[in-house]
């Protein structure tokens, strides 16, 4: 055998799990009074939140950035390299600067921080050490030491990233929480996605309306019915009284049962097998929404109202081709 078949590559992976999760285990424990005012420096921030790092803190900092972003906190990434010879422009006074660097000491980051003072930019650091000079220069540290990384030469950064990914992410959903940041507001972020069709759309985006929607009273026969139901391809039809106010609705299901019931389908008229008091929806309501009434209710189709009015018929066909589904 070779030595890459008898190595156990299960307990390697184990170990540094175990470390990785004490790590973070142990980071609540280093949240303070400075996490609170890196929290209210970037609510009052005028501007906009500014993520710095170099290596693995770099892209620590770049998802840092996107997932404040994401949830309601203007931000974007600046390498500290490309700020020293020009992006530096990118950062005004209104802002407020984020610097990750493990030691606390990386050269590309320490050497703005003159320019940062100069211009009166705000500074949050995160650190694996607290006597640092980027931790001693900042306005509120967030200190995410580890004692050991995962890697067993101790020099990987691993279990230092990992503690800055978190402490990354428990800093914007605090900041999520704090400015009541909703689902919708998220859809807003994430448009082109599925999970922004799920969260944007509206019933009446989707709905079947005006003469599409197909309609019959109470006497009219079954064999009718059936006929009207078909020639919109909807597989139902709702049932409106002399008013025009909502009776029933007559669906596949509805017929199937009949059939069972032994109704003489010839000669029955629509009320006598029509499901009354029928599950209905609103125009407003997210297609996400009626998606979940249809599922618990075990239903194929939503007749949508609006202030008593039937304006439309909604299926799961509907948002299967909306993507909601």
């Amino acid at each position: 055998m070779t030595e890459s078949t008898t190595f156990n590559f299960i307990d390697s992976a184990r170990r540094t799990v175990k470390l990785e999760q004490e790590a973070v285990g142990l980071l609540s424990t280093h949240l303070d009074d400075n996490f609170t005012r890196a929290c209210q420096m970037i609510i009052q921030c005028r501007g906009r939140v500014v993520v710095t790092g170099m290596g693995k803190s770099g892209h620590v900092g770049n998802k840092m950035a996107a997932t404040l972003a994401s949830t309601g906190t203007p931000a974007f990434f600046v390498h500290p390299g490309e700020a020293s010879h020009g992006d530096m422009g990118m950062i005004t006074p209104g802002d407020v600067v984020i610097a990750l660097s493990n030691s606390g000491e990386t050269s590309e980051v320490t050497s703005l921080l003159p320019l940062l003072k100069r211009q009166g930019t705000q500074l949050i650091s995160m650190t694996g050490n607290k006597e640092s000079t980027l931790a001693k220069a900042a306005d509120s540290h967030l200190y995410a030491g580890v004692d050991q990384e995962a890697c067993p030469l101790d020099l990987a950064p691993t279990s230092s990233t990992t503690c800055a990914l978190v402490m990354g992410d428990a800093l914007a959903i605090a900041l999520l929480e704090a400015k009541g940041f909703t689902a919708e507001d998220f859809a807003f972020s994430h448009p082109g996605g599925s999970l922004g069709r799920r969260l944007l759309l509206k019933v009446e985006n989707i709905m079947h309306s005006g003469d599409q929607i197909p309609v019959v009273s109470p006497d009219t026969s079954l064999p009718e019915a059936l006929l009207v139901a078909t020639s919109k391809g909807l597989g139902l039809t709702t049932v409106a009284d002399a008013d025009g106010k909502l009776a029933g609705i007559f669906t596949d299901g509805d017929l199937r049962r009949a059939i069972d019931q032994g109704v003489d389908i010839r000669n029955a008229s629509i009320k006598d097998v029509m499901t009354a008091g029928c599950k209905t929806t609103s125009p407003g309501m997210l297609a996400a929404e009626a998606l979940k009434v249809m599922e618990d209710g075990k239903i194929n189709a939503l007749v949508v109202q609006d202030e008593g009015r039937t304006v439309g018929v909604i299926n799961m066909h509907d948002m299967l081709r909306a993507g909601v589904i």
